[in-house]
């Protein structure tokens, strides 16, 4: 398979993962938010995951991304230490997670306290189990990335998902309340940690030379290497998952409701660069062994490119549809997350070009500074967070992300253009058409706006949306549809990009 055949199947297994996710996320969330759960009850789930999130640092460190990035690097230069490799993280990966679980298990009573909300401490004891699973299914589908089984790897995540929500929704239904939502969570993650360990060992562990030892200093390597990236991994706990706890205990559980599904709105809609990032970043590793440098280098050009022309017009497009994709889609008890959801939008264009650069340091070896930059990001965040959320509650916490992480993604596309050749006025060049392009599609959705009335009408004026901007995008050049179609479904006779 040439490069670019393989590049563009691993985008359409990983995309096709994150539809699923979507998906089935989008569907609990609505089952949940509508029909099941009252605000309080959401915001409580919510807050427990992300108190599982901050533990789960402690429970994988920095070790799955290690793991890949060397067996990434010696699948080219020697396979046979893969599975020695494979077997040392594996282990590391298992103690830290079963010693994560003791502590969570065995401290609840203090988490609680520090969290402040009585209502999690139940929890707690499932919490530690699912720390464990969790962070085995982070390693398997991290480690087949390095390995560029992204099909396979993709298809893990798509188990999860699915299982997640058969599993919660069953229980909730039966009766469990929240425990049962999370109690589905876990059952997702066991379910394919159950597959992804077995297909590892089966398709791909068995199936390489083993060295009769590991290369010596090897293993140290590997642990030291994850230093940086369990910093870089902290600090995105602290982006991502203490904000959260921070409404909570600055606001309450409801404003923790609105945060919450404001950010998985973002989440949703950051999905297609985030398969683009999953599947290129491993390539950005082999390159640079390779001293293909200039291939990376047009790879990532190619991808901020038409992430930028993506997500420039979607970020519009969001900030307008707020209000009545709240109040159609998850019922006006939700109202109260429009202004949240407005100010993400601004972040979802941040965290879309953070997606195909940030990972991608870290196989071209740049984890360390990627670090410290992602720690002061996540300090400052947490600062903005106390000062903001008193006064401006869901909405101020979503303000501090879009700032910190805005500064933190800019450092970073800096960053790779230090390791890179990349040609920033290649990238820029459509930029100013597209902005147009976004306002004259933003002009014809807020007259539309006043039209909706429930979710196929808001469904409709998303379409048109889309429409026109596809439509301006393709007679004014800014994207090739032929080119893209071909990018993502690519015929046999596709050329190689070697």
């Amino acid at each position: 398979m040439s490069f670019a055949d393989r590049i563009a199947a691993g985008v359409k297994a990983s995309f096709g993962a994150r539809i699923v996710k979507i998906a089935t996320n989008a569907l609990l969330l609505v089952i949940l938010t509508r029909f099941l759960f009252t605000t309080d009850q959401y915001g409580l789930l919510y807050t427990v995951v992300s108190v599982v999130g901050v533990a789960s640092m402690f429970a994988t460190l920095g070790l799955p991304s290690s793991a890949a990035r060397y067996v990434a690097e010696y699948s080219e230069v020697d396979p046979s230490q893969v599975p020695r490799i494979l077997g040392i993280s594996l282990l590391f990966v298992a103690g830290f997670g079963l010693l994560t679980a003791v502590v969570i298990a065995g401290f609840d009573g203090p988490i609680t306290a520090l969290v402040g909300e009585a209502a999690i401490a139940p929890l707690l004891s499932l919490a530690a189990v699912y720390v464990v699973f969790e962070s085995l299914h982070k390693y398997l589908t991290a480690v087949l990335q390095g390995l560029n089984e992204i099909p396979l790897s993709a298809g893990l995540n798509a188990t999860a998902q699915i299982g997640r929500l058969v599993f919660a929704v069953g229980l909730v239904v039966a009766g469990f309340g929240v425990w049962g939502a999370l109690a589905g969570y876990l059952l997702g993650f066991v379910l394919s940690v159950t597959i992804g360990g077995w297909l590892l060992y089966s398709r791909i562990y068995t199936s390489l030379p083993t060295a009769s030892e590991m290369e010596d200093g090897l293993a140290r390597r590997l642990v030291e290497y994850s230093v940086p990236l369990t910093a870089t991994r902290g600090a995105t706990v602290i982006d991502k998952k203490v904000d959260t706890i921070l409404v909570t205990s600055l606001a309450g559980l409801t404003p923790a409701a609105y945060y919450a599904v404001a950010k998985q709105v973002a989440d949703a809609c950051v999905s297609p660069a985030s398969s683009l990032g999953y599947t290129i970043s491993p390539a950005f590793g082999e390159d640079k062994a390779g001293d293909r440098l200039e291939r990376a280098a047009r790879l990532y050009e190619y991808s901020l490119e038409h992430v930028l022309i993506f997500y420039i017009p979607a970020t519009v497009g969001l900030i307008l549809v707020a209000e009545p994709t709240m109040r159609h889609v998850f019922g006006a008890s939700y109202l109260g997350a429009t202004p949240v959801v407005q100010v993400f939008s601004l972040f979802i264009l941040a965290n879309a070009v953070n997606k195909i650069t940030t990972d991608s340091l870290d196989y071209l070896g740049r984890a360390r500074i990627r670090a410290i930059f992602k720690g002061g990001m996540a300090i400052s965040n947490v600062s903005l967070n106390l000062l903001l959320i008193p006064i401006y509650g869901a909405t101020g916490a979503a303000a501090a992300s879009v700032v910190t992480f805005g500064a933190y993604t800019l450092l970073s596309v800096y960053i790779i253009s230090t390791e890179l050749p990349i040609r920033f006025r290649v990238v820029t060049g459509s930029v100013a058409r597209i902005g147009l392009i976004a306002g004259i599609m933003g002009v014809g959705v807020w007259l539309l706006r006043p039209y909706v009335s429930g979710v196929f009408t808001l469904g409709a004026v998303i379409a048109t949306g889309g429409g026109i901007w596809l439509a301006l995008s393709a007679a004014w050049g800014v994207i090739d549809i032929e080119q893209l179609w071909s990018y993502v479904a690519p015929s046999s006779s596709t050329a190689d990009a070697d």
